[in-house]
């Protein structure tokens, strides 16, 4: 027996489509569900995280999660997807690469940023990296016309970012961290500043001015506050228009 988008705590943003904030650091995870197939964005901070995620789309589908997309490298947004055994788990070119290279450096990061020791090593230990690497874009059918197309559309916030398209009314756009709205976007050593804003622009001509914007952490947004934050990010590394 299935469960609604509301029991399970999720929140609905299209027909088939829903994200759920995740606790402690706010980040999003997304599901779009299909016929024949169900797909996972973003598989949470930790081992547990990404087992609370895959019972939460247990209970919301009745099927199991067969596809993953990592939007980027970084500790929160990753260190699940073991918990999801046999799905087909998707990156931006290069991803698989900084995540088998850059093991020790996610640990550190997630136990910097309060997660427990214990749980960081497990994570980082059962780490699972992209097998399908995304260079330009990627539809995936999800069954009775259900797609997802998967873009890359950085460098920006990290050298490898994926966004995720869902068409539909209305269309939806998972952006990863690309887009932040429950503060201001975070810029770590792995970001590219000077493109960013040339990202955001990608992000816009791929969902269009009527779409849902769902960024890594914070609020569903719109096309305005998204132009609005590609404007403040140029001033703020000084790109030029």
């Amino acid at each position: 027996m299935t469960v609604t988008w509301e029991e399970s705590g999720w929140e609905q943003v299209a027909p088939g489509v829903g994200r759920c904030r995740l606790p402690v650091w706010d980040c999003t995870s997304g599901l779009v569900v299909g016929p024949d197939a169900v797909l996972l964005i973003d598989s949470g901070s930790s081992l547990a995280e990404g087992a609370r995620l895959r019972a939460e789309a247990q209970a919301l589908t009745g099927r199991r999660v067969t596809h993953v997309a990592l939007t980027h490298a970084h500790f929160d947004h990753v260190l699940g997807t073991a918990a999801f055994a046999g799905a087909e788990v998707f990156g931006a070119v290069g991803l698989d690469a900084a995540l088998a290279g850059g093991r020790e450096e996610l640990r550190v990061s997630a136990v910097r940023h309060g997660l427990d020791t214990r749980a960081a090593d497990a994570a980082v230990d059962a780490l699972v990296v992209p097998r399908h690497a995304v260079s330009g874009e990627w539809t995936l059918d999800l069954g009775g016309g259900r797609q997802a197309l998967l873009a890359n559309v950085g460098p920006g916030h990290t050298p490898h970012d994926l966004a995720v398209l869902v068409p539909g009314d209305p269309e939806v756009v998972f952006c990863g961290d690309l887009v932040e709205e429950s503060g201001e976007p975070q810029a770590g050593p792995d970001a590219v500043p000077s493109r960013w804003p040339a990202a955001l622009d990608r992000l816009l001509a791929l969902g269009g001015e009527d779409a849902a914007y769902v960024p890594g952490h914070g609020a569903v947004v719109d096309a305005a506050f998204v132009r609005a934050q590609r404007e403040a990010l140029a001033a703020r590394f000084g790109v030029s228009p």
